[in-house]
């Protein structure tokens, strides 16, 4: 791997020095206001919601409107797990939204990898037939999957919601996108050189590289499979295999709502994805930010 390690070598750019003077140590005050404002813009609906649920629907109908929450919380959350087999259906989320996430990385990664770096006849086409298909609404799949699922026997069952998110086109072109800008062909081909097999250059070589976004692409697949609420609905019978989503809405009666019930349980179902972007919230935007500057 000398010649690898070599290209590394000449294709790592040097550290660059925080210059205080530039343009980006310059940061004004009403910078800090504006992302101020935008926090309380977006964290706002998920504190009333833990208002309304701690309080009732009289924190709704009150004037003025109550700000501040309530102090029964631990019933609240008592009446949620109560009412629907609520922790059940959490384990059943984390474990699809996990799979699927995992798989579908490896996946696309390695169909990125395809498309970006390896020459095959037909590859440009290909990828436009890939990209065409983000252009279908997911509703118009819905008939011929279900049709796919029930001829394999897999309806009320996990593997229903998750073999079909195992890959996606848009996985597949974040993947290929940041193969092409960041994987080098000099990188490729010294690798080549060294003996490097197809599934070494991709393993041990691009898919290192390329890490970061791949972290992004799971935890954006892990956040859809666990928001996705009309396919589980769909193909989903038993309370046993109910995903949260499906959960939230057995919450709901058939003519009236409990709002404070409801929303209750809409904040537990948002508290898992808020602990999982608090500790990852920085690989999300080094993953983001990873290949957007070039040079």
């Amino acid at each position: 791997m000398a010649g690898v390690t070599a290209v590394l070598a000449s294709t790592v750019p040097p550290v660059a020095r925080r210059n205080r003077g530039g343009r980006l140590g310059r940061v004004r005050w009403y910078v800090y206001v504006l992302l101020g404002l935008a926090v309380i813009v977006c964290a706002f609906p998920l504190y009333y919601m833990l208002v309304v649920a701690t309080v009732g629907a009289s924190a709704v109908t009150s004037t003025p409107p109550r700000l501040y929450p309530g102090t029964n919380i631990v019933d609240v959350a008592r009446a949620v797990f109560d009412t629907v087999p609520f922790f059940r259906s959490l384990l059943n989320s984390a474990f699809v939204s996990l799979t699927v996430a995992a798989v579908s990385v490896i996946l696309c990664a390695l169909a990125g990898f395809a498309f970006a770096k390896l020459q095959f006849r037909g590859r440009d086409a290909l990828f436009i037939l890939v990209l065409l298909t983000m252009t279908v609404p997911a509703q118009l799949s819905v008939i011929p999957q279900y049709l796919i699922i029930s001829w394999l026997g897999w309806v009320d069952s996990l593997q229903a919601i998750i073999v079909p998110g195992l890959a996606s086109a848009f996985g597949i072109f974040w993947m290929r996108q940041h193969m092409s800008s960041t994987v080098t062909d000099e990188l490729i081909h010294a690798a080549k050189i060294d003996g490097c097999s197809s599934w070494q250059l991709f393993w041990r070589i691009a898919f290192p590289v390329v890490r970061p976004a791949a972290f992004v692409l799971g935890l954006i697949t892990f956040t859809a499979v666990w928001n996705d609420f009309m396919w589980p609905f769909i193909v989903l019978k038993s309370p046993e295999l109910f995903t949260v989503q499906i959960a939230l809405k057995q919450l709901q009666a058939n003519r009236s709502v409990d709002v404070a019930l409801a929303l209750g349980g809409s904040f537990f179902a948002t508290l898992p994805l808020l602990i999982a972007f608090v500790f990852t919230g920085k690989q999300m935007v080094s993953g983001i930010m990873d290949g957007a500057f070039k040079g």
